[in-house]
């Protein structure tokens, strides 16, 4: 697509406009443009326009190294970046990265040493994504994903941050300073709040070590003692001592949920495996303070799910509202899991 000339620019503002304003992705670019010309309405400063462009331009292009790659499951791996490549931090996090390579699922890193060259070493080239950072003092890329088309050099942490999380289907904690925390806290506040689908948060340390024991009991003594959270707040996490231990979580994870999404007014479970009408009933009955409104039921896919028809022949559990504690919504799917598993192993019994 040529811009190089105003009329260029001209043609593609036309198409956009010709369209008949039905298709969302038309009325997305309008909105788009609309936005641009708003901010010279407004008459904002030029650091205002400064931010807006450089975030905007970083989004576009993140967006695009990442699309090819949509329906590949990934995990975010965070940690220290002073971690050496003899500490036992820095081979789990390879061997885990390895295993997850080995299952398919890609490694996102945040691109510089330590336990991040440790994720991308682990992963490979091939199944990792370098999210870099330009910091006053230059971050350089490891040596794995250096030259390679996936990595991605952001300007601002917040757009970075929305790539980390947005891309990611389970995120891994190991051993790290503020960053690592800042991430961790980001990750089970946006849990918490509903504002990211649920997905296993993992805090990774080798057996023995009580890194994230020290930090778990700070916040069993203090955030919950205080009310601060909820009881159930204490699933969104879980502490992993292996890198078979932490793969195989992710998997469990996703052994029959499949994906979530929210279609009038209700949370729509979509799952790999139906569910018997018994255990239908089971989660009615654990889950009764969900319960308070309504039913949780099986369902077809709503009409909402159009713009997603690879997923419509899944299977689905709706629950009766769409505000659901995210602790609880975690504790649903892993007993759909449980359950899904007994319904695989009844059928290969009677295959």
């Amino acid at each position: 697509m040529s811009l190089e000339t105003l009329e260029d620019v001209l043609e593609q503002v036309r198409e956009i406009y010709r369209c008949d304003g039905r298709d969302l992705s038309s009325i997305l670019h309008k909105q788009i443009i609309l936005n641009g010309i708003k901010c010279k309405r407004d008459e904002l400063s030029i650091l205002d326009l400064k931010i807006l462009n450089r975030a905007m331009a970083e989004i576009r292009y993140a967006a695009r190294v990442f699309k090819p790659y949509r329906d590949t499951r990934k995990v975010s791996v965070f940690g220290s970046a002073r971690i050496s490549e003899k500490d036992p931090c820095y081979e789990m996090a390879y061997r885990f990265s390895r295993m997850l390579a080995e299952q398919n699922f890609m490694v996102i890193t945040g691109a510089a040493e330590g336990i991040m060259k440790a994720g991308n070493a682990g992963a490979g080239a091939e199944k990792s994504f370098g999210v870099n950072i330009l910091l006053p003092g230059e971050q350089t890329p490891n040596e794995i994903v250096l030259d390679d088309p996936k990595l991605i050099t952001f300007k601002y942490f917040f757009t970075r941050k929305l790539f980390f999380l947005m891309e990611a289907h389970a995120v891994a904690l190991f051993p790290g300073g503020f960053g690592t925390h800042d991430e961790g806290f980001e990750t089970l506040t946006l849990l918490q709040t509903g504002k990211t689908p649920p997905i296993p948060l993992l805090l990774m340390e080798p057996l023995g070590e009580d890194y994230w024991e020290v930090w778990d009991h700070f916040i069993r003594d203090q955030l919950l003692k205080r009310n601060f959270i909820s009881q159930s707040d204490l699933s969104l996490y879980r502490i992993i001592h292996s890198p078979d231990e932490g793969v195989e979580w992710i998997k469990f994870f996703y052994s029959t949920y499949h994906s979530m999404r929210l279609a009038q007014g209700k949370v729509v479970l979509r799952l790999e495996r139906e569910l018997t009408d018994d255990h239908i009933r089971q989660l009615n009955k654990s889950f009764s303070d969900i319960t308070e409104d309504g039913k949780i039921e099986k369902s077809s896919a709503f009409e909402e799910e159009a713009n997603e028809p690879n997923l419509l022949s899944k299977p689905r559990i709706i629950l009766p509202r769409s505000e659901v504690p995210a602790g609880r919504l975690i504790e649903i799917i892993l007993m759909i899991n449980r359950m899904g598993q007994s319904v695989q192993s009844t059928v290969g019994k009677r295959a």
